[in-house]
């Protein structure tokens, strides 16, 4: 019998470990803010030497891995766009809506951002002891003082680096995701038995660093309980009327893109929004419930081809790398997400600088990995590029499998209305790709 139990018996979820861990964290800190104080000596020891190096141990596996994740990513999400004769159209028609959609989507979450201002109203002190705090772990990030005002030929020039292993090393992280580009769009013109090669290569290395990145994840229950309790412990309930905001604004910045933006595209696409949405709601439910791009992705291949209609040479390369690079969710609350810390810590970015957010956020997308949790090692980075410390992100990890199920949503649906929009007027193209080959093999 009890052969017959094991293997039956559930493992307990990852986000209820870290709900759990979240609420506890919470729970105790809160009491000890009331009960001791910030300022007990044995709160203080606690802290320092207890809590904070946990979390800190968690956040350095993370930034140890976030390299090769995103330039994997990257490489083999632009080299597998397809071959340029028979695809490039598709493939770069695809691109353009990704970043379209994408830029749409971070500017509807940037002006909500601004307009609420989940962060501001934050007691200067509170904020700047926990700005002063992780400032040297931003300096380490970065290998840089943060930026200064905007300049539209520095940014330009810090795309190219020189050295993509120096870049690499000082955590450039637009220089190596402008290098992971070049080296996609390589791959996909010289298409050879060596790139053939090579781009397994690259996907093997993208496959054991999403292996390492799940093992790490497997430790943020306890790193959750850790930020939690440091912040309530120290800081109280002013932090959680701000997180409540902030989670808000994310909620609501995503029901817009998903109900106004995706509809719009669908009429755009000669598609009925209400049949669309009813005969896609298994995928969108598959997506919610697994917060995974690439666990969803069977379900929408099927669902493409079975009640969309779609044409399965077009869904079938749409959908696959739309699961790779087109993230508009994610992108969203990357930008969301930066904004808000920033406003927390009091960091001012001006214009230029936001654009600049916005910029990475859709660079982000593509390099995302479509797991749970594959957006946070892009906020930390971003946080540190403009001047936010990358610890902040421990604010926002214990409410992010919530926004995770919902970007992920988008993320998905994304995909659909992606592939929906790239089929219109390329059926006819497709059928005759269909017609000649079926032709040539008829002759053969």
């Amino acid at each position: 019998m009890a052969a017959k139990h094991a293997p039956g018996r559930a493992k307990f979820p990852l986000h209820w470990k870290m709900l759990i861990g979240f609420a506890v964290g919470l729970v105790l800190g809160l009491l000890v803010h009331a009960t001791a104080g910030a300022e007990a000596g044995w709160v203080q020891w606690i802290t320092h030497h207890l809590t904070n190096p946990a979390g800190e141990l968690f956040l350095r596996l993370i930034f140890m891995l976030v390299i090769p994740l995103l330039f994997s990513a990257l490489v083999a999400g632009v080299g597998n766009m397809g071959d340029i004769g028979a695809f490039g159209r598709i493939g770069w028609r695809a691109l353009g809506y990704t970043v379209l959609m994408s830029s749409i989507a971070l500017t509807i979450g940037l002006v909500l951002v601004n307009g609420l201002q989940p962060g501001a109203g934050v007691d200067p002190a509170t904020a700047q002891q926990m700005l002063a705090a992780g400032s040297e772990r931003a300096q380490a990030v970065l290998g840089s003082g943060g930026h200064g005002k905007f300049d539209v030929g520095g940014i330009l020039l810090s795309l190219v680096p020189t050295n993509v292993f120096a870049a690499a090393s000082k955590g450039d992280i637009l220089a190596v995701m402008f290098f992971a580009v070049m080296i996609g769009v390589g791959l996909v013109l010289t298409d050879n038995e060596n790139t053939r090669a090579f781009k397994r290569a690259v996907e093997g290395l993208f496959e054991v660093s999403m292996t390492l990145i799940g093992l790490v994840i497997k430790l943020a229950p306890y790193a959750v309980f850790c930020f939690m309790f440091n912040l309530a412990a120290l800081f109280g309930w002013g932090l959680l009327i701000k997180l409540g905001a902030y989670v808000g604004v994310v909620l609501l910045a995503l029901a817009v893109h998903m109900f106004v933006v995706y509809t719009l595209c669908l009429k755009f696409a000669g598609k009925s929004p209400l049949g669309w949405f009813r005969q896609t709601q298994e995928v969108l439910l598959m997506a919610f419930s697994t917060a995974s791009s690439n666990a969803t992705l069977p379900t929408a291949l099927r669902v493409a081809e079975e009640k969309l209609k779609l044409p399965p040479k077009i869904s079938r390369f749409v959908l696959t790398i739309g699961a790779s690079i087109n993230h508009n969710g994610s992108a969203l609350f990357e930008g969301v997400t930066v904004l808000f810390l920033a406003q927390f810590f009091g960091v001012h970015l001006d214009i230029g600088q936001q654009l600049m957010v916005m910029f990475v956020c859709i660079l982000g997308g593509i390099g995302t990995a479509g797991v749970p949790g594959g957006s946070l090692p892009m906020v930390a980075l971003i946080c540190g590029m403009v001047g936010v410390p990358p610890q902040a992100i421990g604010i926002v990890l214990g409410v992010d499998r919530l926004l995770d199920m919902c970007r992920t949503t988008i993320n998905v649906t994304g995909d659909m209305v992606l592939a929906t929009m790239v089929s219109k007027g390329e059926s006819g193209a497709m059928r005759k790709l269909s017609t000649a080959g079926n032709a040539q093999q008829a002759e053969a």
